[in-house]
């Protein structure tokens, strides 16, 4: 059986962590700097490979996705699905 990757966002709000400096919030997701909020225009700043939506953090990540059930049982050696 074989799987494909597949490219998606992942919500990561509820484990970002904020580190509160004079004029930004530093956050953190797993320890690793992600990025900052600007408190003084209120902008989100992230790491590649992040991202901001309605004030909430995503993450892109590869996942593995089945394929389409319809052709789970092909046999490759004859050539018919």
């Amino acid at each position: 059986m074989s799987f494909l990757l597949k490219l998606t966002s992942m919500d990561v709000t509820n484990e970002v962590v904020g580190k509160l400096g004079e004029e930004e919030v530093r956050l953190f997701y797993e320890n690793e700097q992600i990025g900052r909020l600007n408190l003084t225009n209120r902008r989100f700043e992230l790491k590649t490979g992040y991202h901001e939506k309605s004030g909430r953090i995503f993450k892109h990540v590869t996942v593995t996705a089945s394929p389409d059930e319809k052709y789970v049982d092909c046999d490759d050696e004859r050539g018919w699905c």
